[in-house]
């Protein structure tokens, strides 16, 4: 039975640490490494941990808690946990997230005689602040893989990539399990971006041939609260990240986008940048009226794209699945 590393990386987690950490003790699959690694928490998150352990480490092949004396952000953290890993597949999950029982268990089972597949994404839950059934919001991705979707069947890892290039396709990152050795051989997660480190990880696979995949199942449970590290807190119409991203887009997609797209993305980001004062950053009807109408229907780059799409003039901006 091949080992599964389950890595939670924790910042300020105390509220919910323990929930996640039974949900790994719970696993049907046996043969599990736990390792949790903690971003210098300021609440009590390392002593819970470290209690948690003492008490039910024995479950486990093997257990690390790793500290930092620095705040390095998620990528940094994510990445200390990777190098103390031993497993052959890593799960990672998130320290307010949970599994459920047969998370290893089914992505083991997928991979079994397929030898192929180096990164694997499925089904999460969505819920609002508590996994109780009334708390349930949504399953992502929901309802049939189709043509247009990132992780149609029949998609290469170029296709993805092009279309990863446009904009992050992924809304289920707290599913992914990936084949150790691979994600080190790729450098592991990017730590020029603090807080985001998944985006960067799903170009850098697609990019070096490395196809993502997809089993249809429901394995984890995604928890939506307003302390969460992703979670503005307020009901923005343009997310603050989508800002703080501007960098990493520059740096890794704006130059490898076909002209036409690299002026719509830009135009679209400065018109975005009109609305990042806090007053104008409200998803309300007067905002939402007064950006579309700005970044869809008054800009001229997507008329221009639109025409010559249809006129299959453009083969380029058609291979970007626009």
């Amino acid at each position: 039975m091949s080992l599964v590393s389950v890595i939670t990386a924790t910042y300020n987690s105390s509220d919910f640490i323990t929930e996640t950490l039974d949900s790994i003790f719970n696993q049907t699959w046996e043969a599990v490494e736990l390792i949790i690694t903690d971003d210098n928490s300021l609440d009590d998150t390392v002593e819970v941990c470290r209690q948690w352990l003492n008490a039910k480490s024995s479950r486990f092949i093997r257990t690390e808690l790793i500290t930092s004396e620095v705040n390095t952000g998620v990528s940094g953290n994510a990445n200390r946990g990777l190098m103390a890993a031993r497993g052959k597949w890593i799960k990672f999950i998130g320290a307010d997230d949970t599994l459920l029982p047969d998370c290893l268990k089914d992505n083991m089972n997928f991979l079994a005689n397929r030898d192929y597949i180096r990164i694997l994404f499925s089904r999460i839950n969505i819920y609002n602040q508590s996994f109780i059934p009334e708390n349930y919001l949504e399953t992502t991705p929901f309802g049939e893989i189709t043509r247009d979707s990132i992780l149609w069947h029949e998609r290469t890892a170029y296709s993805q990539y092009r279309m990863l290039l446009i904009t992050d396709r992924i809304h289920y990152s707290p599913s992914v399990f990936i084949h150790r050795k691979t994600l080190n051989l790729l450098g592991g997660f990017n730590e020029r971006f603090r807080l985001l480190e998944d985006y960067p990880l799903w170009l850098n696979f697609t990019s070096n041939g490395y196809k993502l995949y997809f089993m249809d199942k429901i394995t984890v449970n995604y928890r939506q609260h307003p302390r969460a590290i992703n979670n503005t807190g307020k009901s923005f119409l343009i997310n603050p990240n989508y800002f703080r991203a501007e960098s990493f887009r520059k740096a890794y997609t704006y130059p490898f986008l076909p002209r036409l797209i690299r002026a719509d993305q830009r135009f679209r980001y400065a018109i975005a940048h009109l609305f990042k004062a806090d007053f104008m950053n409200r998803s309300n009807c007067f905002s939402r009226m007064m950006y579309n109408g700005l970044a869809i229907y008054l800009n001229p780059f997507r008329y221009i794209i639109k025409l010559k799409s249809l006129f299959k003039l453009g083969k380029e901006i058609e291979e970007f699945r626009y």
